[in-house]
């Protein structure tokens, strides 16, 4: 069914309607825990769930087959991103066919972000250029058999800040044949409602879905604002600063935000509401909760649960069922070695974003270098907080790392590029201004951890230094997927980041394993050709 008819008829007995957006997770054990996280959440009576297409068109076959799953194996109605990006017609006309061939009616068409690695868009051979491009392609092959969803973007788009000029752009998407228009996120009410108001006012008349969502934590929300350089209104910034650092207190003051936000706009006369989830299930189910929109038991659709009292062992097990006492289970994200089975597993990066920064101002950052020794050199300066990012970090280094700063710097000009990196932590409180986390009076540990590019010679050599410690582990892979490690035969998670908090069984957020570390090879291009982390 087409979500645009279900969102008319919402909107037309003056009732709320909410949906759900996810993202193709990093990895199989991922992918198989969010099909039971989606299938389980779908008992909040989302409208329908989206699947994103993955930046730079990396994921977007397995966007496809989760699509194909959900639609025809768990009867939920679906969305499915499309993107121009690395995407010529064979492969549009694949993914179309497919969505089609399994009952999935609704297309979300974007142009999409620069392919990964590239700073500037730019089409493919035999694809499209833009959005629009897309749309009127899909209504050549197809017709009106989808209801074709675009982007709205209430603070211009990060490519054009013009909102004039943007606007005239979605009203021609419009008349392309988009039915349905859902905004990226914003944190304020007003600046989406001056959006609406400008749509309005150029001739726009399809139903606007604003992207709410709930602060996970203080760094998510400086992560997540920052791709596209949103506006926070100061006051969050002040009603955050006291609890930064106690990461329920953040998620708590977060429901509580987006429940405001949404009856703010519900207030002005707003039905539609689209969730973004980042693949977490608590925040949604407590701002529905809150709301007093989440129906009972016999108002949903009935689902095929599978009985489960008891659930195995986490370590030992990758169990196909979902419990309810998992739920809360990946409830801590905290960076990119998180537990790879988890549907949340990998930094906000695989969520659809590339680089923060204009081309223009990359290339102030970091010019042009053409030698080893000028790339250490940045490596280097980023350290030293002489540089805001890398296309690597996207964020300077945390207060944490400032313990290390100096022998960062120095490893950097060695030729070890490093783009991941924690001290040691030995009992720190969790409200230590700087590597606390979690509930209060708790206690937080970390083990030190180094990741960082390194050419094949210069890993060698690291290797015989570490074959003389037994208390180092490391892992290195090519672009090729050649895995070198001395962690043993078992592919056993180690913690590197931990809490032990009144009343809870022991939080482990950040792990280290070979599953996670080899989903996030991708990123390894040459001419650096391995990259190794170092654990203690």
């Amino acid at each position: 069914m087409k979500v645009i008819d279900k969102i008319n008829k919402a909107i037309k007995e003056n009732q709320p309607c909410w949906s759900f957006e996810f993202f193709p997770p990093k990895t199989p054990q991922g992918v198989q825990n969010l099909y039971d996280r989606m299938e389980r959440m779908y008992g909040m009576g989302p409208e329908f769930i989206d699947i994103t297409w993955n930046a730079g068109g990396v994921t977007s076959d397995l966007t496809a087959e989760i699509v194909t799953t959900a639609q025809s194996v768990y009867g939920l109605e679906t969305m499915m991103h499309l993107t121009c990006t690395n995407m010529p017609k064979e492969k549009i006309d694949i993914a179309l066919r497919e969505a089609k061939a399994c009952g999935c009616r609704n297309i979300l068409a974007l142009r999409g972000d620069p392919p990964r690695g590239q700073t500037e868009w730019q089409a493919c051979d035999n694809g499209f250029e833009h959005a629009i491009d897309l749309i009127k392609y899909i209504k050549e092959q197809y017709g009106d058999w989808f209801g074709i969803a675009v982007a709205g973007h209430p603070e211009g788009h990060v490519d054009n800040r013009d909102l004039e000029e943007d606007i005239l752009f979605l009203k021609e998407k419009v008349d392309a044949g988009a039915d349905l228009i859902i905004t990226q996120l914003f944190m304020d009410t007003d600046i989406f409602l001056q959006f609406v108001d400008r749509a309005r006012r150029v001739g726009i008349t399809v139903p606007i879905l604003p992207a709410m969502f709930a602060i996970q934590s203080y760094n998510f929300l400086k992560r997540v604002t920052s791709f596209d350089n949103n506006h926070v209104p100061q006051q969050i910034w002040d009603d955050l600063e006291p609890i930064k650092h106690d990461d329920e207190a953040v998620k708590a003051y977060g429901v509580d935000l987006s429940v405001r936000m949404v009856r703010e706009l519900y207030a002005k006369g707003f039905r539609a509401f689209h969730f973004l989830t980042f693949n977490l299930a608590k925040s949604t189910r407590l701002t529905l909760e809150k709301l007093g929109w989440v129906p009972s038991l016999e108002m949903v659709k009935p689902l095929p649960w599978k009985p489960e009292t008891v659930r195995p062992i986490f370590w030992k097990n990758r169990t196909h069922s979902y419990v309810q006492r998992t739920e809360n289970w990946d409830e801590y994200p905290n960076g990119r070695w998180g537990d790879a089975r988890s549907p949340a597993f990998g930094e906000i990066d695989g969520y659809g974003v590339t680089l923060n920064f204009t081309p223009e101002e990359c290339l102030t950052m970091w010019s042009r270098p053409t030698t080893i020794s000028e790339i250490c050199s940045l490596f280097a300066r980023y350290c030293m907080g002489e540089l805001k990012a890398l296309p690597w970090s996207a964020q300077q280094l945390e207060l944490e790392s400032d313990s290390i700063r100096q022998r960062l710097t120095e490893v950097n000009l060695a030729g070890y590029l490093t783009i991941n990196s924690q001290p040691a932590v030995n009992g720190a409180r969790s409200t230590n201004p700087v590597y606390g986390w979690g509930p209060v009076n708790g206690y937080v540990y970390q083990k030190a951890y180094l990741e960082f590019f390194v050419p094949k010679e210069m890993l060698t050599a690291l290797e015989e230094k570490i074959a003389k410690d037994g208390d180092i582990t490391y892992f290195a892979v090519n672009i090729k997927g050649d895995l070198k490690s001395n962690s043993g035969k078992e592919k056993s998670p180690t913690a590197v980041t931990w809490g032990v908090f009144p009343g809870k069984e022991i939080v482990q957020p950040t792990i280290v394993e070979e599953d996670s570390f080899m989903a996030w090879k991708v990123w390894f291009r040459r001419p650096i050709r391995f990259a190794v982390m170092v654990t203690t």
